[in-house]
């Protein structure tokens, strides 16, 4: 994390506040810093007022909260109150981050003014779209069969709704248009960091146990932004296996904390948080 008086940009994702030992960990975030910004890269919880709540107490605590949703954020969870599905469940809570000061994908991407200058932090909801399939497969039919026979099946497809989208794949596409247009619209010689909940190229999933899985875990259409944008770091979650590699020489970086059976089996404090800005040389790397 930053040294001590250094504002820096850390990051945490699927933080999954429901369990109960994770919203205590959540509940004892601290910045080192008071002009510290946090990156919160989705999977807060499947339940509107769990996100909510979370949201609040980072925001109360941090000069800068910058949200990408998840997956989780967008089940129509059964036990949740909050019934909407797909684009408005999406758009409620952009309405309940905008009235925390919490960045979002919808608002205009704030720029980190650090010792190397400007970088513009740019949040990302793109979803997936069945690219990442399993060799041999040519479709999403044939794909998802080979997922079934394995017994692989995300619970998104009984969760995550793509209304008013006729799919979710046909809804990532919509979303890789516009945040396509958005960031190439940014000035020519500004710096980003890409934050999305999912990876933003297909390497991470390579060491999946079940590479199945990869299904439902980012697109294809993304593979150059990190070199197109002028990435400094590519900051993502969803996998659970928090590391850094190394794309094009961009660091891409997971910063799950993950369920408590899989964080309790590891070394470390769980939910430290992962410094992006400044960088520094990680003892992790994984050249790809």
């Amino acid at each position: 994390m930053a040294d001590p008086g250094r504002a820096s940009i850390v990051a945490i994702s699927d933080v999954h506040v429901r369990y109960d030992e994770n919203r205590k960990i959540v509940d004892g975030i601290r910045p080192e810093n008071d002009e510290d910004w946090l990156i919160v890269a989705g999977d807060v919880g499947e339940i509107v007022s769990d996100i909510e709540w979370a949201l609040r107490t980072l925001r109360n605590r941090f000069a800068k909260v910058i949200w990408a949703p998840g997956n989780h954020e967008l089940w129509t969870a059964p036990d949740d109150p909050v019934q909407l599905r797909g684009q408005q469940r999406y758009l409620h809570l952009v309405d309940i981050c905008r009235k925390l000061g919490v960045a979002t994908p919808e608002d205009p991407y704030p720029v980190w003014e650090g010792e190397d200058g400007p970088v513009a932090v740019a949040p990302l909801f793109l979803l997936y779209d069945y690219s990442f399939r399993p060799p041999g497969t040519y479709s999403k039919t044939a794909a998802l069969q080979v997922a079934e026979e394995a017994g692989v099946v995300c619970s998104d497809e009984f969760l995550l709704h793509p209304d008013p989208y006729p799919s979710r794949e046909a809804w990532c596409r919509a979303r890789v248009r516009i945040t396509e247009a958005r960031l190439s619209a940014l000035p020519e010689d500004l710096p980003t960091v890409l934050v999305n909940h999912w990876p933003l190229v297909r390497e991470p999933t390579r060491v999946l146990w079940r590479q199945e899985f990869a299904l439902w875990c980012g697109t294809t259409a993304t593979a150059d932004w990190h070199t197109r944008f002028r990435a400094r770091s590519v900051v993502y979650g969803h996998l659970h296996i928090p590391r850094v590699i190394h794309c094009d020489g961009v660091p891409h970086q997971e910063v799950s904390l993950g369920y408590p059976r899989e964080w309790q089996r590891r070394q470390g404090t769980p939910g430290r948080l992962v410094r992006i800005l400044p960088t520094v040389a990680s003892p992790h790397r994984e050249p790809v």
